[in-house]
Parts: structure tokens; C-alpha cells; sequence
């Protein structure tokens, strides 16, 4: 098995191949379009997690998220909020303790998904901290994959319009990607097993000939 490094620096990461989801992309804008998908998302044991927020450029102004993403390695459904709300179907997902959601910083996305419905998370598993496990001591999602699968994915449309009347398909790909490689992640670490932790430091033995 292969020995993962520590950390990726900018330039290592930059030659790495550049890779993107490959599968199916799912875009959940109408009502009527909920149910279908929750049926397919329900019969996975594993699935990738991420959100997206419009890009807040002036000060003391905040977005509600407008996007969430759950992906297999085949199939990627990207529920537009802004425009459907938090379904009932979606939110029975999120609560679902059989059903893994892995991503990366995964708290921030979960309380701004509660802004728009109260639910009660479970089953989230965060990258991060099984990476950390693992000794690797960079933890952004591109850091992440690079480390991980050794592959690099674009970050270009971090900072685009997730209101917008439609998104593009650069976009949808984007978040597909985002949410699959979350996916992917967690099925490289699980089967890994942790770094043992340091034995407690012993005190230096007393002078046997101390009065």
C-alpha cells in the first residue's frame, strides 16, 4: 500500500494530472425532480457531500447556500436550494445514519443548510480529521486529492454566481467534482489505519544511590 505524504506543496500539485467527475450530472431545479433522486440516493452506503454559497464581495453582506451536492463515482445530483428550498426527502437524508456523507469542512456547510431547515446531522464524516489521523498535515479538499488519489482538480469556478438563472456546464462540473472527489477520498482513507499514537514520556529515572 502506498505510503501518503505529509503535505503537497503549490508546484508538486500544479504537475499532477488534471481530472474531473466523469459520471452522470443530475441538476434538481423543480420540485417534481426531488423524489427520483432521493430514491437513487437512499440505496447508496456512501456519499460525497459539498455546498455552494454566491461569493460575498462587500462587507456585512452574507449569502444563504444555493447549492448542495451528493455524488457516487457514477452519479451526481445537484440540488439547486435557492430556487427548491430544503425538501423533506433531502433532509431525511441528511439524517440518515446509514448513509455516509464525506466531505471536507463539512460543520460550515451543515449550519448554513440548517438556516434554511432544523435538522439533526448524522453520519457526517469529516476528511479532515481522518486525514489528520493519517499524518497528512494539508487539509483543503484540492490538497486533499492530490495527496490522496494524485490527481488535481480545478478550482476555477469556486467564485461564480450559484444564483445565476442558469448554471453553466463548466459550473455543474465544478460541483459534480467537488462532491465526488469527497467520495472518493473517504473510500482511499477508510481501509487505512491511523498513525499509532506516541507512547507517554517516561521520567528519568531516580539516582538509585539518593539518600
Amino acid at each position: 500500500m502506498k505510503i501518503l505524504q505529509h503535505y503537497i506543496s503549490k508546484d508538486d500539485l500544479k504537475h499532477l494530472p488534471l481530472r474531473a467527475f466523469g459520471g452522470t450530472i443530475h441538476l434538481i431545479d423543480k420540485p417534481e425532480l426531488v423524489a427520483p433522486a432521493v430514491e437513487y440516493l437512499k440505496a447508496q452506503k456512501i456519499l460525497g457531500f459539498d455546498t455552494e454559497t454566491k461569493p460575498n464581495f462587500r462587507k456585512g453582506r452574507s449569502h444563504q447556500v444555493a447549492l448542495l451536492q451528493l455524488a457516487t463515482d457514477e452519479q451526481a445530483f445537484l440540488f439547486r436550494l435557492n430556487r427548491i428550498g430544503l425538501p423533506e426527502p433531502v433532509v431525511e437524508l441528511l439524517e440518515s445514519p446509514s448513509i455516509v456523507k464525506a466531505g471536507v469542512a463539512i460543520a460550515d456547510d451543515i449550519k448554513m443548510l440548517q438556516k434554511l431547515r432544523k435538522f439533526v446531522p448524522s453520519n457526517f464524516e469529516e476528511l479532515q480529521k481522518s486525514a489528520k489521523t493519517l499524518g497528512i498535515e494539508d487539509f483543503s479538499l484540492r490538497k486533499l486529492a492530490g495527496i490522496v488519489l494524485n490527481f488535481r482538480i480545478s478550482k476555477a469556478k469556486q467564485l461564480s454566481n450559484w444564483e445565476g438563472i442558469r448554471l453553466s456546464h463548466a459550473q455543474q462540473l465544478y460541483a459534480a467534482t467537488d462532491a465526488w472527489v469527497g467520495c472518493e477520498i473517504f473510500k482511499a482513507l477508510k481501509n487505512r489505519k491511523p498513525l499509532p499514537e506516541s507512547p507517554p514520556a517516561q521520567a528519568a529515572p531516580g539516582n538509585p544511590n539518593a539518600s
